[in-house]
């Protein structure tokens, strides 16, 4: 064979092409040059070297029909038993949905999907429980734990596809809970289990399964170092409904959100407390957030932030103190640091708020996040109160965002805002200027206006001396 000849085979070979993105190489790579994913990068078998396209007309299953004909009862939620998990799937699970719940390994999944399962099959529904890591013996045990033992709920303990194919073929369950896809493997399909290829497949075929028997499915899935699902992102666009289990592992506080979902909205959170005898909704969990506290304390103020479309008052808490190093600290928690410094800033320079000498700790109650804007003026009224050695009026709750000219911002949702923390018992409330046009106040609350930092001092009664 000559050199030519050589040289004309090897560029015959068929290129190498990302299954995520389309990228093609000249040879195979780790990672896609245009995705940047891992393990994507697969020879392509070129027009003709795959499968023949599909040529032969097949019969159809049934007619077409206009739409309006189309019956909508298959299609209705079902409800799981957990309310807070019903309010971010939009009132249940609809039969056929896969549904893939991913978080954090030790968040609580899958104590939450067993109790889930258990639900279901105390109201009469064969449940299917297939656990790929861990042993019959030690879901058992956590069931006993849980109270979550039924006749109607039945354990697998299996790793091969076809395998748990045959369970539900066996079975013929009303619901089906995997736990979890990345454990699952094909024997007809190349690589380890959790590799793209496998939980591809997996994917498929349990989403193929769920929509053939009208079988809802929950899958949980693992996530990478940045949070995101593990895997192809295709896994992402093949299930029905993608959910994020969220939590602090030294917080008993759970919230549930949901990124992606075709049957309800993707606003809503739910909260649950984990604890050792299970997991539990909290229809309210505002009480989590604020403090006991008998009498009012100098660096306290509540605010009300927007989970979605949930209000959850939250109470931020601040401590100034004389600095004795050269660079005072600025530590937070739960708290964006980047928003203190911005907040403090405007302090010292619209307010004339000595600050640049001061330690500042900022510290929100029972574990919550205060990530929006909406809570820049609670944290400048804690600092202030806390500076200033003067405790905020009992009863008094702000809202608003910091701008950096010391002028405060409206922001959305303030009616919802205000009700929730009427609600609380809270009386008075001090909003930016102009937040409640066209929205009536709380009954029982009286409501304070402010344009600028100045004016939010003074109406909270911070008690600020510029002299200071």
């Amino acid at each position: 064979m000559s050199t030519t000849t050589v040289k004309r085979d090897r560029n015959a070979r068929p290129p190498y092409r990302c299954s995520e993105c389309g990228w093609t190489a000249s040879k195979w790579v780790g990672r896609c040059g245009e995705c940047q994913a891992w393990g994507t990068v697969l020879e392509d078998a070129g027009p003709g070297g795959g499968a023949p396209r599909t040529a032969a007309v097949a019969p159809t299953r049934a007619p077409a029909r206009p739409i309006s004909e189309i019956s909508v009862d298959t299609a209705l939620a079902r409800p799981t038993g957990v309310e807070e998990l019903d309010r971010v799937l939009g009132g249940g699970i609809v039969p056929g949905a896969v549904v893939l719940l991913a978080g954090e390994p030790g968040v609580g999944k899958s104590t939450l999907l067993l109790d889930v399962a258990a639900r279901a099959a105390r109201t009469g529904r064969r449940v299917l429980y297939v656990t790929g890591e861990e042993s019959a013996a030690q879901v058992r045990l956590r069931a006993g734990r849980i109270r979550a033992l039924d006749p109607n709920l039945l354990l697998a303990d299996e790793t091969d596809l076809a395998t748990v194919l045959g369970h539900v073929e066996a079975v013929d369950p009303d619901l089906l809970v995997l736990d979890s896809v990345q454990t699952i493997a094909s024997a007809q399909v190349e690589g380890t289990a959790g590799g793209v290829a496998q939980v591809r497949e997996v994917a498929a075929a349990l989403i193929a399964a769920a929509k053939s028997r009208d079988l809802p499915v929950v899958l949980v899935g693992h996530v990478t170092k940045d949070g995101s699902v593990a895997g192809p992102r295709t896994l992402e666009h093949l299930v029905d409904v993608v959910c994020q289990f969220e939590g602090d592992r030294h917080s008993r506080l759970r919230m549930l959100r949901a990124t992606k979902n075709r049957y309800g909205p993707t606003d809503e959170v739910g909260c649950f407390d984990l604890s050792e005898q299970g997991i539990v909704g909290l229809p309210d969990p505002s009480g989590l957030f604020v403090s006991c506290a008998q009498h009012p304390v100098p660096g306290t103020c509540l605010t009300v932030t927007l989970e979605g479309r949930r209000p959850l008052a939250t109470e931020v808490q601040a401590l100034v103190a004389p600095s004795a190093v050269p660079n005072p600290r600025r530590t937070t928690s739960g708290v964006d640091s980047s928003r203190l410094a911005m907040v403090l800033a405007v302090l010292q320079r619209r307010l004339g708020a000595r600050l640049a000498d001061q330690d500042v700790y900022v510290s929100t109650v029972g574990g919550a996040r205060v990530v929006e804007p909406a809570g820049d003026l609670a944290l400048a009224l804690a600092a202030i109160s806390s500076r200033e050695n003067v405790a905020l009026p009992r009863g008094l709750v702000a809202v608003g965002e910091v701008g950096l000219a010391g002028e405060i911002r409206t922001v959305a949702g303030v009616g919802r805002r205000l009700a929730e923390a009427a609600r609380l018992g809270f009386t008075r409330a001090v909003v930016p200027a102009g937040s409640l046009d066209g929205i009536a106040a709380p009954d029982g609350m009286t409501v304070l206006l402010a344009a600028d930092l100045r004016e939010a001092v003074a109406a909270a009664g911070a008690g600020q001396d510029e002299r200071r």
